[in-house]
């Protein structure tokens, strides 16, 4: 009992040590929801560029960000052990080339033609900075604790923080620039602010923004560093040479719960992505609220972020399975609502806090599962050790490349609708396209996810027997070296 005792104790996490880690999720998720929420209508409303080359910079960016994952994940899988670790260099050697890069693609250049290429530029550098963060803590995941339910901890430690994390980046980029509207072009005969003046204080705030927000990332890497220890005996010797992509393309695709996993959170998240990168546009044409979209945004955003608890009570308490059909369903009505509804704002305000409900739900759960199925892959495949960051970076490249094109479509959707730059107002076309984007698109993207979770293979007797047998094969390790430390 007292060895049982300390095996526990050492397995166990501190509350500081799950913070600092949840922290270090924060910059990922406050950038992202700064991105995906407003690049979009940046680029179109304050860069002023056509929607055709607003949606190469949104495809490319994606797709640049998607393929630096995998590549990502060899590099760091082929790390060496350093003092720090072999996760922690990564993040604080990425850091100031992720922000500086990240201020700068909230600067309107004062060259006409070289804007696209502006843009481009440093939306791939920071998408690849930001890999360079991302891939290594997400891994860091199997690093923490040999136990699964103090991974699972952390694991809701750190999409609490996330979540809080999109609502600051939400609240910090929307309240800013909510402040100063872009001009729009009216109809003749309607009074109009001068553009000049008002442009420029548009762009002012959306730099003061970024600011703002790379400050706090420095901030949250300072703290995940300072607060947080890799355990280099988790680290499981490789049995195998390093694999090039292709390889690594096989082995994760190979272990059928990781493809049914992947292709299953591949279309819920699509469906959120395709409602988060028209949802600014959505309130501010179609339902008229030019002024009001930034705090709908934040309603969304404080409702998922009080709903993370919940959810991972609902996990522990029906399973991780359940959660995914409850949770991803249960924003279908509220998709159609918003669309049917008239331009009221208090019931878009209570529509909108309670599709919060699923947001929280989407966030929480591919993380949350992700680590049953690498313990699957474990119990499987016992020669072969050390594909941990693989399993996340190939998971990321699926959603990032697929969001990228899904926001390239999406935006050529409404260049092909007749989308007028910087319009006061939009032709019905525009507003027809929107309501399919935010509402019918993501609908049929979310049965077809919840469709192929009907195969995937890992419930709950599945999952503790799993832990069950990791537990004791790595009891056994412990009992084999505590021998061969007495002798």
């Amino acid at each position: 009992p007292i060895r049982s005792l300390s095996r526990d104790q050492k397995h166990r996490l501190s509350v500081c040590s799950k913070l600092c880690f949840a922290i270090g999720g924060a910059p990922y998720q406050i950038t992202g929801s700064a991105l995906g929420f407003f690049l979009q209508i940046y680029l179109l409303d304050v860069a002023q560029l056509d929607p055709f080359y607003a949606s190469i910079i949104l495809f490319v960016g994606r797709a640049w960000d998607a393929v630096t994952d995998p590549t990502v994940g060899f590099l760091v899988s082929r790390s060496p052990w350093t003092r720090y670790g072999r996760m922690l260099p990564w993040i604080v050697f990425s850091t100031p080339l992720a922000v500086l890069s990240y201020f700068l693609i909230w600067f309107v250049p004062p060259i006409e033609q070289g804007k696209v290429i502006w843009y481009l530029i440093f939306y791939c550098l920071f998408q690849t900075m930001q890999t360079c963060f991302h891939v290594p803590y997400s891994a860091l995941t199997m690093f923490l604790s040999s136990d699964q339910k103090e991974r699972d901890s952390a694991t809701a430690y750190r999409m609490t923080v996330e979540v809080l994390g999109t609502l600051i980046g939400t609240a910090i980029q929307g309240q800013i620039v909510g402040g100063a509207i872009a001009p729009c072009i009216s109809p003749p005969g309607m009074n109009v602010t001068e553009p000049s003046l008002t442009d420029l204080l548009n762009k002012n705030a959306y730099m003061t923004a970024s600011g703002v927000i790379c400050g706090i990332y420095i901030l949250c890497a300072i703290i995940l560093f300072s607060g947080v220890k890799e355990r280099r005996e988790l680290v499981r010797p490789k049995s195998e040479p390093p694999m090039s992509f292709i390889q690594g393309l096989r082995l994760v695709m190979g272990h059928g719960p990781y493809a049914k996993l992947v292709m299953g959170f591949l279309f819920t998240s699509l469906a959120f992505m395709l409602l988060e990168g028209n949802f600014a546009l959505f309130c501010s044409y179609t339902l008229g609220f030019r002024n009001n979209f930034q705090n709908i945004l934040l309603v969304i955003m404080i409702s998922a972020t009080l709903m993370i608890p919940f959810w991972q009570w609902f996990l522990t308490k029906f399973g991780k399975k359940t959660a995914v059909y409850i949770g991803t369903t249960s924003v279908i009505p509220f998709m159609i609502l918003l669309v049917c509804l008239e331009s009221n704002l208090i019931m878009t305000f209570v529509v909108t806090f309670a599709a919060g409900v699923s947001v929280a739900a989407a966030f929480l759960l591919p993380w949350s599962m992700l680590p049953d199925v690498i313990d699957d892959f474990q119990l499987k495949n016992p020669g072969s050790r050390g594909h941990e960051a693989i399993f996340y970076s190939f998971y990321v490249f699926f959603t990032k490349f697929a969001s990228g094109v899904s926001l390239g479509i999406s935006t050529l959707s409404l260049n092909f609708a007749g989308y007028v730059t910087n319009g006061c107002s939009q032709p019905d076309a525009v507003h027809l396209t929107l309501r399919m984007l935010v509402s019918a698109a993501p609908i049929v993207l979310i049965l077809l996810g919840l469709i192929i979770f009907i195969v995937y293979p890992i419930n709950e007797v599945v999952r503790l027997n799993n832990r069950k047998e990791l537990q004791n094969e790595q009891d056994s390790e412990t009992d084999s070296s505590d021998s061969g430390n007495v002798v």
